[in-house]
């Protein structure tokens, strides 16, 4: 599929079929200076329609005889005043799904700039027509309509100009988000902790990257107890990864982002059981997907940052070798900690590697992770969990997630739920009460960095979903990939 950018007028554009974005208080016909001929067939479909361009409303129709259009899809885009990027996605998204459903094989559409901005709005656009027409088929042996599926052949984003940068740039954000979603999807036989330093390692070749691996006996050498307590009772060696992006020139800001990489989740001998999720536990490495990707697209875009991608790789499991719960395990830095429930394991993974991080002596550090079923009931489905001390990192992120479109809302740092960590023999607990869960999450996790800025975000909700809409399919939506090469790119 090919997209470009023209700028042909909407109603001048031939070809299967044209997609038209309207604001809810402008459905305004008389504006496109058409032919009459086809401004009453387009009010015809307003009026016929009830079309009202409310967020998210869509209508079209078949075009009989002999018009240059055979199909036309009118898209709502809500209140003017209100626009964001995220909208221009969803609408984008809304008309290719269209265009796929009637198998469109030449497909024009035309949007409204955001903030007269049309770089980025066509970036946008480009973006919600790739993410929302992926096709994850690698495990079906005979797809369902065919190796194309309807896709279009060629996208036309209209009055809009040549924008060639903008459109490489979301190609290019669109394949990072698709490693992601690709690498949470995929079984845990075949995503395993080996196969996370696998990517790692054909990023590092295709896009100039520098890749260490760190072995077990690697890890225990430098005191990585945490880490290596959850693995234990896996037959699949952890991988410790550590993939670096550095600029041709002199870096402006070191970062360092650490993903969750617990390939399978058993919950170890507090084992989940059935209806507890575990079925769905190949997911609990999205952080280290959602890194990846990221890695993957900051290495084609080349920023003049320097990023350190951190995941620590292993698999939760039951043997005779399992961690048992009463055992006490010493991190990297000497803190000790009592492990009351076996199930509480992604939290171990990260503490080491954000000591490890801190060690480069980054500006900022921001770790994401599957890490609580609390926050999902804070937050819901759709909205992930941000915790940080620093108001300035807090404000980075929460701008590069709303441009990303993906959301994200501050959550409290209280220190009195430390209390519920404490231990009578450790220095603390791996869990606390059920209360504030997700908040005593990442109170352990602050006990592992000293000075650096720090960012834990919680995305177990978004990063899943079991409905089709926007550019999200069925499944793995590749959460958070998006925010954190804006973050990077703002640096």
């Amino acid at each position: 599929m090919k997209i470009q950018a023209t700028d042909t007028r909407p109603l001048d554009w031939s070809g299967d079929c044209l997609g038209l974005g309207f604001f809810e208080e402008a459905v305004d016909l008389q504006a496109f200076n058409a032919d009459p001929d086809r401004l009453s067939l387009l009010q015809d479909l307003v009026n016929s329609s009830e079309f009202k361009g409310k967020a998210g409303e869509t209508a079209w129709t078949r075009i009989a005889g002999s018009s240059p259009v055979r199909f036309v899809i009118l898209v709502g885009l809500g209140k003017s005043e209100d626009l964001q990027l995220n909208h221009l996605r969803l609408a984008a998204a809304a008309i290719a799904r269209t265009v796929q459903k009637q198998k469109c094989k030449t497909v024009g559409m035309h949007l409204p700039t955001w903030k007269q901005d049309k770089a980025q709005s066509a970036q946008a656009i480009a973006e919600g027509i790739g993410l929302a027409l992926h096709q994850d088929n690698r495990f079906k042996s005979e797809p369902e309509g065919g190796q194309t599926n309807g896709l279009p052949e060629q996208v036309e984003l209209l009055g809009i100009g040549q924008q060639l940068e903008a459109i490489k740039t979301a190609h290019q954000v669109c394949q990072g988000v698709i490693l992601a979603r690709e690498l949470v999807a995929a079984p845990a036989n075949v995503v395993t902790p080996t196969a996370l330093a696998e990517t790692a390692g054909t990023i590092a070749s295709e896009h100039g990257l520098t890749l260490e691996i760190l072995e077990q006996k690697d890890c225990e050498k430098q005191g990585m107890g945490a880490f290596l307590g959850v693995s234990k009772a896996s037959e699949m060696p952890p991988k410790f990864i550590h993939l670096t992006y550095r600029p041709s020139g002199a870096a402006k800001r070191k970062l360092a982002i650490i993903g969750k990489g617990v390939t399978f989740d058993s919950g170890g001998l507090n084992l989940k059981t059935g209806g507890s999720g575990i079925e769905t536990m190949k997911m609990d490495m999205a952080g280290s997907a959602a890194t990846l990707g990221a890695a993957k697209v900051i290495g084609q875009l080349k920023p003049d940052t320097e990023v350190h991608f951190i995941v620590a790789a292993a698999e939760n499991m039951i043997s005779g070798h399992a961690l048992h719960p009463g055992d006490i395990l010493t991190a990297s830095n000497g803190k000790t900690i009592e492990i009351n429930n076996t199930d509480a394991e992604g939290r171990l993974t990260l503490a080491d590697a954000l000591v490890f991080a801190e060690k480069l002596e980054v500006d900022a550090i921001v770790d994401l992770a599957t890490l609580t079923g609390a926050c999902i009931v804070a937050l819901g489905n759709d909205i992930a969990g941000m915790w940080t001390p620093k108001d300035e990192l807090a404000q980075e992120l929460t701008q590069a997630s709303e441009r990303a479109g993906e959301k994200f809302w501050r959550m409290p740092l209280e220190d009195k739920y430390f209390e519920g960590l404490k231990s009578p023999i450790a220095d603390m607990k791996n869990t606390g009460p059920r209360p504030g869960g997700s908040i005593t999450a990442a109170l352990f996790l602050q006990q592992f960095i000293k000075d650096t800025a720090w960012a834990h975000l919680d995305v177990a909700g978004p990063v899943w979903t079991d409905k089709e809409g926007g550019y999200n399919n069925v499944g793995a939506t590749g959460f958070a990939v998006r925010t954190l090469v804006n973050w990077v790119l703002g640096s």
